[in-house]
């Protein structure tokens, strides 16, 4: 797996520092340009085109927090969404409440409105949770037997945050 934060020279944690990240971007991105390769051989070229791509792929994959923690999830040895599906405790009665108030907003816009604002919200917390996680996560040692568990912790914030990504984009799709 290609780590996002070396391709981009940045420092390996969940917070990152939008500026700092669009600096990196943009300085990499300048010196394997395609544009500025064109008068080497197709193999300089390729492989300039092959160095942009995945600049591009790590730039949007650190841009945005959920896909930035998937990331950083994996690098650390967490579990993938498929190993597992677990959600912290009493989510799921809470999401089925949500669930339920999503589909009695549909054609009230304030309504809707007022749903995607709680759900940002609730997205927001989750993803706070997980920084704090890893964050606590950075100080431990590999082999430490918390570590595990907070990598199971991590992966079960994210798993709910996707669900309530999932939410936000049903507030916007017409049944």
């Amino acid at each position: 797996m290609q780590d996002a934060f070396d391709r981009l020279g940045l420092p390996r944690r969940f917070r990152v520092d939008a500026a700092e990240l669009e600096r990196a971007y943009l300085a990499r991105s300048r010196a394997v340009h395609p544009d500025y390769h064109l008068a080497g051989s197709s193999a300089d070229l390729n492989a300039s085109l092959e160095l942009s791509a995945a600049l591009n792929e790590a730039y949007n994959t650190l841009r945005d927090p959920f896909t930035r923690a998937e990331h950083l999830l994996s690098l650390h040895g967490g579990p993938g969404a498929a190993e597992h599906k677990q959600v912290p405790p009493a989510f799921l009665a809470e999401m089925l409440d949500a669930r339920e108030e999503l589909e009695a907003a549909r054609g009230n816009a304030a309504e809707t409105d007022r749903l995607e604002r709680e759900f940002a919200t609730r997205f927001d917390r989750l993803m706070s949770n997980a920084a704090a996680l890893f964050e606590q996560l950075a100080t431990i040692s590999t082999e430490d037997p918390q570590r595990a568990n907070l990598l199971l912790r991590i992966r079960g914030l994210l798993n709910a945050a996707k669900y309530v990504r999932g939410l936000v984009r049903d507030l916007h799709t017409d049944d």
